[in-house]
């Protein structure tokens, strides 16, 4: 296995980036593109249009999403168990609070659906409790956990993230948009609750995506020095204040 790890390494990283960047991008696209230019469309042309655009860009959306999150899975299998990255001086420390945070990375994703149908219903209420339960998780893996290394326990912010967010794809997102999508094709209108929650799991994926691709690049953050524990966890609210500004900018985008 320690032959193979390198050549492992730049295989899943290849693809974890390549199917990122489809994923990721066709989500800035939706949100900030195709968001203002949709309702500018009549109800013929979106009745020609719909059908045809959407199907295929969700067929390379979910499946960057399903791509990513797998080669991230493996990823974090290669560099942070086997190579014990997520512990500090590389020695392994496994016991019961370790294995809660994998199942909060893993499984807690049930807990995120059920949480944002009820307590965190609302946009305010998404953004600040959703940054208050990160911080807290971060900051928890660092201080309540021996051992656990700030690489270790940011990648666990974000694979939690990636596994929310392909959740919502799969899972939310895609079963919306087939039922809008052939409701529009027919000339009917779509059912109101599901493109509201087609539109929420979307905007929730972009948030929590600017918070993923921090923690992606966490060896440089690394080096920020004794206090970068707070430093990230600030970072966190600053991602998610510009992912705020970029949906007022994308608002205000005019076409010809």
């Amino acid at each position: 296995m320690d032959d193979l790890q390198p050549y492992l390494n730049g295989i899943f990283r290849w693809i974890h980036v390549l199917a990122g960047i489809t994923w990721i991008g066709l989500l800035y696209f939706f949100n900030w593109v195709n968001s203002a230019f949709a309702p500018t469309l009549d109800a013929d042309s979106k009745k020609k249009v719909i059908p045809e655009l959407i199907p295929r860009t969700l067929y390379w959306f979910r499946w960057g999403a399903a791509w990513t999150w797998i080669s991230g899975v493996l990823l974090m299998a290669v560099v942070f168990y086997h190579q014990k990255l997520m512990w500090e001086g590389g020695e392994s420390h496994w016991g019961a609070l370790p294995f809660v945070m994998l199942g909060v990375t893993y499984l807690g994703v049930f807990a995120y659906d059920a949480i944002v149908k009820t307590v965190l219903n609302t946009p305010q209420k998404a953004f600040f409790g959703g940054w208050a339960i990160t911080t807290a998780l971060f900051l928890f893996y660092r201080m309540g956990i021996d051992e656990v290394s700030y690489r270790g326990a940011l990648i666990h912010i974000g694979g939690m993230y990636g596994t929310f967010m392909a959740f919502n794809v799969w899972y939310r997102i895609w079963p919306a948009q087939q039922k809008i999508i052939t409701a529009i094709k027919n000339g009917e209108a779509p059912d109101g609750d599901l493109a509201k929650l087609a539109g929420t799991r979307s905007k929730h994926n972009t948030y929590m995506s600017f918070v993923l691709v921090f923690t992606m690049l966490n060896e440089y953050s690394a080096g920020w020095g004794e206090h970068k524990d707070y430093i990230a966890a600030g970072f966190f609210l600053v991602s998610w204040g510009l992912c705020f500004h970029a949906y007022q900018k994308a608002a205000k985008v005019p076409g010809f």
